[in-house]
């Protein structure tokens, strides 16, 4: 059962909304711990008047983590807002934003403010900025200045404070106030109780995700057996994110996208997260992984790393690793964003296309086989060992230009033990350097040649394929790893 705690410095601060049990003042709850019951589980909305250092604000947030509560605002975020960084967060069409919020009359405007609430503002040309201004400083209150000299920018985020609210000011915050609490506090469980709880990021409307809808069943069904609550969440849940022990991430990858955010955030938490925003950042580039793998000295395909506006090296690339040649966009997934050519010409035009998304493109040899290894790795330890077989008729294993029934090809499962020795180790020493999580490394095998195409995080796990072989016990070893992490961290084990 979770407990909503909203502390206030004064009561006085509280006075225009309606009486509620769930508000207390600062002083009363440092003087005595709310929700303390090891059944109840106690959320704080911290609401005083300043989080300066040492002031009362500062000691709520710093003793409701003591205490083991989930405090907004956490004193990471206070000491970041202090510290006024805005990294992470997305200004690039900042301008472009602006222009379409300020009235036609107020274009000399050269600074104002905005103040949003739990994330949410009315100007809703900029409520995906303040969305990704909140989810970087989860704050209850936050005024965003803006100034302009040549182009806009963000000049300073402040928390604000409740009593400072005009009347208009208080209805705002009163609704995003009752928005936020019914997305991020659960009901009161009457089903039996969990020892941990998990949340499982995925995107329903993806069409190709790393898990289908029986893997993700299955998952949940896993965790059960272990007294773990797998919870589906999806990426409008990240307000909820704190109330969770885990967070285990079933969709797709990628550093400019909100699946990063959460793992960093989970991080940031202390919660156990697979995988971790490490793993994500090492896997999801291509580039990066080349030269992680070469310094290894591991095998990979004769590889070229090609800049932009370099038409030497490209004009130098056909001697370099010869015709066919694959060209891969850094961060692609799923054979997306990968061409093979055959003539100078497709080099040029393939090259020019990747270009225009990315500064730096990777070039590889063609290597033909019937299908690609894939080895799932869970913790240094070999999962699974699947091939996966060419689309019909065409030289990935996925064809994303065709129809339903031939968009990707077959495969087989096989028993780690019955696949070649030289597969697995090679498979381990690939993910060694990058982590202890869960991974899916891909490899092609041309005679005795064994070499790594890539390591992917958040490898598939779909229901039917990968799970082939061992059926329920792929799914119930992931949630015991997630077990063991947590049982780990509860009792202060560190590696």
């Amino acid at each position: 059962m979770s407990r909503l705690v909203i502390v206030v410095e004064k009561a006085s601060d509280w006075g225009s909304y309606y009486p509620s049990d769930n508000v207390v003042t600062a002083q009363d709850y440092l003087k005595e711990p709310v929700g303390a019951e090891d059944d109840e589980r106690t959320q704080v909305i911290n609401l005083c008047r300043s989080y300066k250092y040492l002031g009362i604000g500062y000691y709520v947030s710093l003793l409701a983590e003591a205490r083991g509560h989930k405090v907004i605002p956490s004193v990471r975020t206070i000491n970041d807002l202090r510290r006024r960084s805005i990294y992470g967060i997305d200004i690039d069409d900042l301008n472009q934003k602006l222009q379409k919020y300020l009235p036609e009359g107020e274009r000399d405007t050269t600074d104002f403010s905005v103040l949003v609430y739990f994330g949410e503002t009315s100007y809703t040309p900029l409520s995906d900025l303040m969305r990704q201004v909140f989810e970087t400083f989860p704050c209850p209150i936050l005024r965003i200045e803006f100034e302009r000299q040549k182009l806009w920018q963000i000049s300073a985020i402040k928390p604000a404070s409740l009593n400072t609210l005009t009347d208009p000011q208080e209805d705002g915050f009163a609704q995003a106030l009752d928005k936020f609490s019914k997305k991020l506090w659960r009901k009161p469980r009457t089903r039996k109780k969990f020892r941990y709880d998990i949340a499982m990021l995925h995107d329903p409307a993806d069409p190709m995700p790393p898990s289908n809808k029986r893997a993700l069943k299955q998952f949940i069904e896993a965790g059960k057996e272990l007294g773990i609550e797998v919870d589906a969440i999806t990426k409008n849940d990240y307000a909820r994110l704190a109330e969770y022990d885990g967070l285990f991430i079933r969709e797709t990858t990628a550093l400019d996208n909100h699946t990063y955010r959460f793992a960093n955030k989970a991080e940031k938490e202390g919660m156990v997260v697979i995988d971790d925003p490490t793993s994500i950042l090492r896997c999801t580039n291509k580039i990066y992984l080349h030269d992680l793998l070469k310094s290894r000295k591991l095998a990979t395909p004769r590889t070229e790393v090609l800049y932009r506006d370099d038409a030497k090296r490209l004009a130098e690339l056909p001697e370099l690793i010869g015709f066919p040649i694959v060209l891969k966009i850094p961060d692609g997934s799923f054979s997306r964003g990968i061409h093979k050519v055959e003539t100078p010409e497709q080099l040029k035009t393939a090259a020019d296309d990747l270009f225009q998304h990315t500064a730096l493109v990777l070039a590889q040899e063609f290597m033909f086989t019937e299908f690609d290894w894939r080895v799932g790795v869970l913790n240094n330890q070999a999962l699974y060992a699947c091939q996966y077989y060419m689309s019909r008729g065409h030289w990935q294993i996925y064809n994303h230009g065709a129809n339903a029934a031939q968009r990707s090809g077959g495969f087989k499962t096989l028993p780690v033990r019955d696949a070649p020795n030289d597969v697995i180790k090679l498979a381990l020493k690939a993910t060694a350097p990058i982590g202890d999580g869960l991974y899916g490394v891909d490899i092609k095998q041309v005679g005795e040649r064994i070499v790594v195409i890539e390591v992917n995080d958040n490898p598939s796990i779909d229901a039917g394929i990968e799970d082939a072989y061992l059926g329920a016990d792929l799914y119930r070893r992931i949630m015991e790893e997630f077990m063991r992490r947590l049982e780990r961290k509860r009792l202060g084990i560190t590696d």
